[in-house]
């Protein structure tokens, strides 16, 4: 299990640098990275990554379509964990 916390990890800092470049890419009006994309990396593991990053770059709070998303993500990876911990228990 302790490989599955270094993914966690791992993803978690791809995601953040890919919500980086975004506000970056928002700021300065270019081309933006996808939702899809950045949903894709939350789904993967790093969806603590986006929490940290919404917060810490001001990016994508506001846009309450986008973080109910994140917060389904959230609630899904909550749930599986749980149901593991609540497997190996029995």
């Amino acid at each position: 299990m302790l490989y599955l916390l270094y993914w966690y990890g791992a993803i978690s800092l791809v995601t953040s640098v890919f919500f980086f470049i975004d506000k970056r890419l928002a700021e300065s009006r270019s081309r933006r990275i996808p939702e899809k994309w950045l949903h894709t990396l939350e789904l993967a593991g790093g969806w603590p990554g986006a929490l940290i990053s919404s917060e810490l770059f001001r990016h994508k709070r506001q846009k309450s379509s986008y973080m109910y998303i994140l917060y389904a993500i959230v609630a899904l990876h909550v749930f599986i964990w749980l149901a593991l911990m609540l497997m190996k228990n029995k």
